[in-house]
């Protein structure tokens, strides 16, 4: 018995000996072109993204391998028919261009890839993922532009079409202008909505590819299109609207390509067999809202069978100027996120009812009703609300410039539900008025309302909590914000304008990014900012430019330089040289047209500090920090950032031709705005003496002066924030990087004078356009949540290294500041997540960290002294992965190999 055991044991070990060693590390995460299994991919050779994860620390990958397949049984048995790229030795994880054999519009390709770790020992295999081709080359669509035979406010397109037996696959390619909704024998095909996102459509006309093969069945078949005005036509009709204008009448293109078990393929495209009705959208605004009459419902129009004999045959079109898109040029979709519920409910001394949701958010409302056929429900929304309950819309640009609601007319004497299509309003409130049909009956009743929160899907990636309550409400109320402005582009506001004013996205690209995956959003505002730009390189204030503003409302240097920084931060957070290259000559074209517009290296053609605050005064025009301050400051900075760029892209005489001008710039600027006498840049306003700090402009002998200038505005303030819009991002970063977050810390944790506390303490619920929050001004508008930033960048201490960009190499600098006990912060990186908490405890300071694997990081830990610092319970500089490096002031900074740490060290507050 004891020699079987025996020779069962040494069989054992040489099997485990014989066995392959797998690796520490696991592929996880995979994607293509920024998105998880996307479909529409119109970029012949997309990049691919992946991260890997391992419980120990210091592990790296050597080398990876992806395999490309036209199916996933070949990927089984590790067969890459369309590409195998072999071992690569490459700790890449990141924009990995797929280099195969050329792939078909419409085709689905599936990959899996495997890495090797530091000591070169293979992985298992990751999971199966895969993307859809959209349509690659132009002449692959086989399908028309079609239009109405007449005008119309809303549109219904049909077809109806015969699928065989054994079909294998169904892909739509599909548009409408302005927003589309498809279905099929009679079910919505997805969930997106407001599709397609907004463009210039005179250049770009985004379509969606989706996989319809569920929705099809053997025989008989029918797809129908409804369409909505959107951004595409703008009209006033007594309604609210920013502007007015219009690309044309509501058009639609579908392709479906069916493919066979045979390997046939059929296509159905629009064309002028298709058959057109006016819709039961009887209005239909982005602005002023949706109306719909049931009693003028097509019911079941979109099945197969349905008597169309009263639609009309739909016109060919002549293909409109703009370039058909997909995903390269799209950001994420929009779906309902979110559903609230009345909290409560008023009504009002009319009869009507107003709800109250709770939360200010980008909202359509969901609800089921009953009464008589003909009776009317008007929903009228708003951000507050008057004493009496009524619905005040001052603060979503009504009054004599008109309202804004919904409404539904009841087709039968049933119940019945709606939600709009293709409007969303910000608000928190809905005053419901009920009326009985005309010819006289009873008022409808509503049974059930809800407010569905609708925004991007972007994937959220941040989460921040310290023990400050004061600190984690304004972070609620800066997020609710971002969330209602992240539609196709990022608005300013949800309901008053919905445009992509451009310095939205650099002020506040840091803090949005720090909350949600931006990447797909910024590479698309980007697009859209390319298209606006004009023959004379300006790059207008707006993105895509629905309309033409006058003066500096179109040409302010402190919002068309997002096109420059806006890149330069996608490099950081997202290593992406791609945008910086794509756009680099249009880049140049831009800090061309500054330069042509400015004198003696002066800018003076911007908005200024755009709502700074002064006591007393109404918010608006820039005050304390005029325009020639501001724009001349970003035409130094984008100087300087394209000199950065350049460099990246090895256009070593460009790098030094923008470092001289540069450094030109910067002269001019010290020469015009440094007072001597007083010692401060500009007027003295916090903004005037941020930006040369944070831009570098200021020269080493002005930083001291222009720092304690700050402090000494603040103090008078009883730190008060007077920046505004353009400033208060740089505020925020002169202070935290001069190790001056306290004067931070006091100025945000009070809520006695203008500010977040004060907004919130006021009962708002999301961040608001003045500091003030004030009656007139919007009460849904993210243009001063910058202080995100901080919460992640420096209370946390979360931060990207420029040597090591998209958190290859990864700061650690987290500031204990106040009476803050504790913060805590994750960010998900392209890379993997990264964590840090640190907590005040008896004396201590205890600091954890989380590296993602096949990154570094420096760490900066709060002591005087290295050698009090502790790592796992043993001194940090014996402990496995980690190296001091020095001494900085009161922080002693180590590197660290990837993994999870655990530091310690006495507490300087003792």
């Amino acid at each position: 018995m004891k020699t079987r055991l025996f020779s069962f044991f040494c069989f054992a070990c040489l099997l485990a000996f014989a066995a392959p060693i797998e690796a520490a590390l696991t592929p996880a995460r995979l994607r293509c072109e920024y998105a998880v299994n996307p479909t529409g991919i119109d970029t012949p050779r997309p990049r691919l993204y992946w991260t890997v994860e391992s419980s120990e620390r210091g592990q790296r990958q050597s080398a990876y391998q992806v395999l490309v397949a036209s199916s996933e049984e070949l990927l089984t048995k590790d067969a890459g028919d369309l590409w195998d790229s072999g071992k690569v030795n490459s700790d890449e994880t990141a924009h990995v261009r797929y280099t195969g054999k050329d792939l078909r519009s419409s085709q689905q390709v599936f990959w899996k890839v495997r890495v090797w770790d530091k000591d070169d020992q293979p992985s298992a295999w990751s999971a199966v993922a895969n993307w859809t081709m959209g349509i690659v080359r132009s002449n692959d669509w086989h399908a028309r532009w079609i239009v109405a035979p007449a005008a119309t406010e809303a549109l219904l397109l049909r077809k109806e079409f015969n699928v065989k037996p054994n079909l294998v696959r169904a892909i739509a390619h599909v548009t409408g202008l302005g927003h589309y909704e498809m279905t099929i024998n009679g079910v919505k095909a997805g969930d997106d909505l407001l599709s397609p996102g907004w463009t210039d459509y005179n250049d770009t006309i985004l379509y969606d590819t989706r996989d319809i093969t569920a929705l099809l069945k053997p025989g008989a078949n029918a797809v129908g299109l409804a369409l909505g005005n959107g951004m595409y036509n703008v009209v006033r009709r007594h309604r609210f609207v920013k502007f007015t204008g219009s690309f044309g009448a509501l058009r639609a293109i579908c392709q479906i390509e069916l493919t066979y078990a045979d390997g046939s393929r059929e296509f159905v495209g629009t064309d002028d067999t298709w058959r057109t009705h006016a819709g039961p959208i009887v209005f239909s605004s982005i602005y002023g809202g949706e109306d719909f009459d049931a009693r003028l419902a097509q019911r079941d129009c979109d099945q197969p069978g349905f008597d169309d004999t009263a639609w009309r045959p739909a016109v060919h079109l002549v293909r409109p100027p703009g370039t058909l898109r997909g995903h390269s040029y799209a950001s994420e979709p929009l779906r309902v996120i979110q559903v609230h519920k009345p909290v409560r409910q008023y009504t009002l001394a009319n009869g009507d009812i107003t709800f109250d949701f709770g939360q200010n958010a980008s909202h359509m409302p969901r609800i089921r009703v009953t009464g008589p056929a003909g009776s009317v429900i008007r929903l009228i929304p708003s951000e507050i609300i008057n004493p009496d309950g009524a619905a005040n819309q001052r603060t979503m640009g009504g009054g004599s410039r008109g309202s804004s609601w919904w409404e539904y007319t009841k087709g039968t004497d049933g119940e019945e539900t709606w939600t709009p299509k293709f409007c969303y309003i910000g608000c928190r409130y809905m005053q419901a008025r009920l009326t009985p049909p005309p010819d006289g009956g009873e008022a409808p009743k509503i049974t059930s309302i809800e407010a569905l929160v609708v925004h991007s899907i972007a994937e959220p990636v941040g989460e921040f909590e310290c023990s400050n309550e004061l600190l984690n409400r304004i972070r609620s109320l800066v997020r609710w914000a971002q969330r209602a402005n992240m539609v196709s582009v990022l608005t300013d506001c949800p309901h008053r304008e919905k445009l992509g004013w451009l310095e939205q996205y650099h002020l506040n690209g840091p803090s949005i990014r720090y909350e949600f995956d931006m990447a797909r959003m910024f590479t698309k505002g980007m697009n859209d900012m390319a298209n606006s730009q004009l023959r004379n390189g300006l790059v207008p204030n707006i993105a895509p430019e629905y309309t033409v503003f006058d003066g500096t409302f179109r040409a302010a240097a402190e919002w068309g330089s997002a096109f420059i920084v806006v890149p330069w931060q996608q490099y950081l957070f997202n290593a992406d040289l791609d945008l910086i290259r794509e756009r680099y000559d249009a880049m140049k074209r831009y800090l061309g047209y500054l330069e042509s517009i400015s004198t003696n290296d002066i800018v003076s053609e911007g908005l200024g500090d755009w709502y700074d605050l002064v006591p007393g005064e109404r918010p608006g025009a820039a005050k304390l920090t005029l325009p020639p301050v501001t724009a001349t400051a970003f035409y130094y900075y984008d100087a300087f950032l394209l000199s950065q760029m350049a460099k990246l892209l090895g256009r070593t005489e460009d790098a030094a031709e923008f470092a001289a001008k540069a450094e030109r710039i910067r002269a001019s600027f010290n020469r015009e705005f440094y007072n001597e006498d007083k010692g401060w840049y500009g007027s003295g306003s916090q903004t005037a003496n941020a930006l040369p700090l944070v831009m570098g402009i200021a020269r080493p002998e002005h930083r001291a002066g222009a720092l304690q200038t700050i402090l000494r505005d603040l103090e008078s303030r009883e730190y008060g924030p007077s920046a505004g819009d353009v400033g208060f991002r740089y505020l925020l970063q002169a202070l935290a990087q001069s190790d001056r977050s306290d004067a931070i810390y006091r100025m945000i944790n009070q809520d006695s004078r203008p500010g977040y506390g004060y907004q919130l303490a006021r009962g708002a619920t999301s961040l608001t356009e003045a500091w003030d929050a004030n009656a007139n001004s919007s009460h849904n508008h993210f243009m001063l949540g910058q202080v995100i930033e901080w919460f992640y960048k420096d209370l946390a201490g979360i931060d990207c290294d420029p040597e090591g960009p998209g958190f290859k190499k990864i700061i650690i600098k987290p500031t204990l500041v106040g009476d803050l006990e504790w913060a805590r912060a994750s960010y998900l990186s392209m890379r993997g997540r990264i964590s840090s908490e640190w907590r005040r405890d008896g004396g201590k300071v205890l600091l954890k960290v989380t590296i993602p694997a096949n990154t570094t990081a420096t760490v900066f830990v709060p002591t005087r002294s290295a050698a009090d610092v502790k790592e796992s319970g043993r001194a940090a500089s014996e402990s496995p992965g980690v190296k001091f490096l020095r001494q900085e002031g009161n922080r002693a900074v180590f590197r660290i190999e990837s993994g999870d740490y655990a530091f310690e060290c006495p507490d300087a507050r003792g």
